[in-house]
């Protein structure tokens, strides 16, 4: 089958993402908040958006194409559960909230675009040189499924991101002011001076800008998706080696990350064994590339679709009709 995708493929997914951001940023320049209704909507627009340029390559190229597109997304939107909540506790570490949360993950999100597009054209171009290339990542895709399985998210969701490494980097490039300072990430000394003379704080040194929190957890933000990087791409390329499916789908993925993260902050106390399910996904991806590497058994990707799918409903629907315990609920508050 011809995979070959022109540049009518290129311009359409193009076209799509930078129309939809634009309304998503307009629909939110006056917004306060976003609120748990409002993120749910925008939720279902992006999943109907990616539903869309599904048909669109199913009509135009393959149903294979397309299938392949489809269990890729699937993919990255289950793996993205874990990373988001690991927003909640960077979000929490700096006193970040609301609006401000949105505008961070804005930055954060278009970042992320530009760091998959280089992980997704350097794992295509090395995946499949050597089978033990495929049994490596994997290899990484086990660890990573394992890890979480065994992990506290407990433990994550208390961790202090004020401190980290990449914060004591950036306070060595520039000075920061200890305050939230409007929507701003830098600001000029004359208003950092102005904000330290009203509250009655000292600045670290005189320079020409200052440094906010809210570029300090932005740098969090895009640090902790790098490193989520190297577990997800490796398990997106196990599905499809096409570097314009896995990209489309990752983009696809990506762009519902804001909304996806208001909604899981909010219910993400309910599904208790959501994180697992995602666990299970990532040993299963783990077994068909060790499987298919080997030369032992090539799992179809429709089936792994439906696999993805069914752990992932499973673990919301098991979150459901076992809820956890009032104490545990609390403790993770």
């Amino acid at each position: 089958m011809d995979f070959g995708f022109p540049v009518e493929a290129v311009v359409i997914l193009a076209i799509a993402v930078v129309a939809s951001v634009w309304l998503d940023l307009f629909s939110h320049r006056n917004a306060e908040e976003v609120t748990f209704k409002n993120a749910a909507a925008w939720s279902v627009f992006w999943i109907a958006l990616a539903l869309a340029f599904y048909g669109y390559l199913n009509l135009r190229y393959s149903p294979e194409a397309a299938s392949l597109f489809l269990s890729g997304y699937v993919l990255e939107k289950a793996l993205s559960i874990d990373n988001m909540m690991v927003f909640v506790a960077i979000f929490a570490s700096f006193n970040i909230k609301g609006i401000l949360q949105h505008r961070i993950l804005y930055y954060g999100i278009a970042g992320a675009l530009v760091f998959r597009a280089i992980f997704v054209a350097a794992g295509t171009a090395v995946f499949g040189l050597s089978h033990w290339i495929e049994v490596l990542f994997a290899a990484i895709v086990l660890w990573t499924g394992v890890k979480m399985f065994i992990g506290s998210a407990d433990d994550e969701a208390s961790e202090d991101y004020s401190d980290h490494w990449s914060v004591r980097l950036t306070r060595r490039i520039v000075p920061v002011i200890p305050r939230l300072v409007g929507k701003h990430f830098l600001v000029r000394k004359d208003k950092a001076y102005e904000v330290a003379e009203r509250e009655g704080f000292e600045l670290p040194k005189r320079a020409a800008f200052y440094a906010t929190p809210m570029l300090l957890c932005l740098m969090c933000i895009e640090i902790s998706d790098i490193i989520f990087s190297f577990d997800s791409v490796p398990a997106i390329i196990a599905v499809t080696q096409e570097p314009f499916l896995v990209y489309a789908s990752v983009i696809f993925a990506i762009l519902g990350l804001r909304n996806l993260y208001f909604m899981l902050a909010a219910a993400a106390k309910y599904l208790v064994y959501l994180e697992k399910a995602v666990a299970l996904v990532l040993v299963f991806i783990a077994a068909k590339l060790a499987s298919s590497a080997l030369g032992i058994y090539h799992i179809d990707h429709q089936v792994s679709l439906f696999v993805v799918l069914a752990l992932i409903l499973g673990g919301v629907l098991i979150s459901l009709v076992f809820p956890a315990k009032e104490e545990s609920v609390s403790n993770n508050n």
